[in-house]
């Protein structure tokens, strides 16, 4: 399987990454042991991105990761999103990337690992109270010291992308992208290229949403997003019985459809598949081998226009804090 590199200087890695923030209860009750065996099947399958953030599950995800990856580190990219800020019951309280804050953050994430550096390390979102360039010198000065060897970044806009390249070489940008997701091939996509910059893309599946997933408990987020509610849900639910025909006529699930649609689109780019168990893995997995052609995609789009879904992908304040979204 032919690997893409991240950016200019970042590493070569599989075309699928594992997205793991899934694992730690954002979309229900969870079972460590499944997470475990669907991380170190991944490995297994040659996948070779892990994706976690010291904010899911309130540091649990990174403790997960670092028991799945006990014996093959040296397989694997860690990616780490840090930032956000939680209390003990679990609500986000904002952001923080002061310097200092940086500092103490890698600390604690290098512990909770298990590892002396992580290989990407990226801000989860654009605090507003503190310059870009600020954030990404504490990172630039992290790798001189030996304690990341990357920086990436995520749902970030043009100017902040630009900002950023300024102080560091970036090596990707994490953002949503999918089939019902098309924000960035305007402007977003146009400047990493330019910029030399490659991207994970999370949310193909639109959170479950294009594999006909749906919110399964209350404390399950996704009951919470417009896409999931009310007519939004009865009108969404049409588009995906389309989708399933199509995937259906040439012997794919929706999810591999969604998956092998963006990997069509960005062939540079790699999806984050949020996978939570090894069935799932194995499914996404298959997109691999079911390439879609230009006639394809055509069709597809045909199908499942890039306004066809009712809703914003997150909710009305969520998305006004969103750099790339401006």
């Amino acid at each position: 399987m032919n690997k893409v590199r991240l950016g200019k200087t970042g590493p070569e890695v599989f075309p699928l990454a594992l997205g793991c923030m899934g694992m730690s209860g954002m979309y229900g009750p969870t079972d460590d042991e499944n997470g475990i065996s669907t991380i170190r099947a991944a490995v297994e399958r040659g996948v070779s991105l892990i994706d976690t953030g010291d904010f899911y599950g309130m540091g649990h995800n990174e403790l997960l990761v670092a028991r799945a990856l006990r014996g093959v580190r040296d397989k694997v990219q860690l990616s780490v999103k840090f930032g956000a800020q939680r209390n003990p019951e679990g609500a986000f309280l904002g952001l923080d990337m002061r310097p200092a804050a940086v500092q103490t953050a890698v600390a604690y994430s290098l512990q909770r690992l298990g590892v002396e550096v992580i290989d990407i390390y990226r801000p989860a979102r654009l605090d507003p109270q503190v310059p870009i360039e600020d954030t990404i010198g504490a990172i630039a000065d992290l790798i001189k010291r030996g304690y990341v060897r990357h920086i990436g970044l995520s749902e970030v806009g043009p100017e902040t992308i630009r900002r950023a390249a300024a102080v560091h070489p970036i090596v990707d940008l994490q953002i949503e992208y999918a089939l019902v997701s098309r924000g960035p091939e305007d402007k977003i996509f146009p400047t990493l290229d330019e910029l030399g910059i490659s991207a994970t893309l999370y949310g193909v599946l639109s959170r479950g949403l294009l594999s006909g997933s749906k919110p399964s408990a209350p404390t399950d987020y996704r009951s919470h997003l417009p896409r999931f509610s009310g007519e939004n849900a009865t009108n969404n639910a049409r588009i995906v019985e389309a989708l399933g025909q199509f995937a259906a006529a040439r012997g794919m699930s929706k999810g591999q459809v969604a998956i092998a649609w963006a990997r069509a689109k960005q062939p540079g780019y790699v999806p984050l598949i949020g996978t939570r168990t090894p069935e799932q893995l194995n499914d996404a997995l298959g997109a691999l081998e079911h390439p879609l052609t230009d006639a394809d995609l055509a069709e597809l789009e045909r199908l499942v226009p890039a306004n066809a879904i009712a809703g914003t992908r997150y909710d009305k304040h969520q998305m006004a804090m969103l750099d790339s979204e401006r």
